[in-house]
């Protein structure tokens, strides 16, 4: 399964706003969220890794998706374009 990473800080509006979007859109596509602080040695150590300049930082499955206010059609035009795998029950015998 996907893996969105959300690098958020304290008093941080766009991060609310990342988190609400990537809530609403788990409804619709297969993918978990993990959420931590940028003030945290993770979160620090994550950031210089990938660039993230400030917060919130998407990653997806660990690659940088983007930084600062997420742009909801940028990622569902992404989340599209992901082959996921199917999870219909094999056909019956007809």
């Amino acid at each position: 399964m996907m893996m969105v990473t959300v690098l958020t800080q304290e008093a941080c509006p766009s991060c609310v706003n990342a988190k609400n979007t990537l809530a609403q859109l788990a409804d619709e596509y297969p993918f978990n969220i993990v959420e931590i602080p940028l003030a945290s040695a993770e979160g620090r150590d994550l950031a210089n890794r990938v660039g993230i300049v400030f917060a919130p930082g998407i990653l997806i499955d660990g690659e940088l998706f983007s930084y600062g206010r997420l742009s909801e059609k940028k990622l569902r035009r992404h989340l599209s374009s992901v082959e996921w795998p199917t999870t219909r029950p094999p056909a019956g015998p007809s």
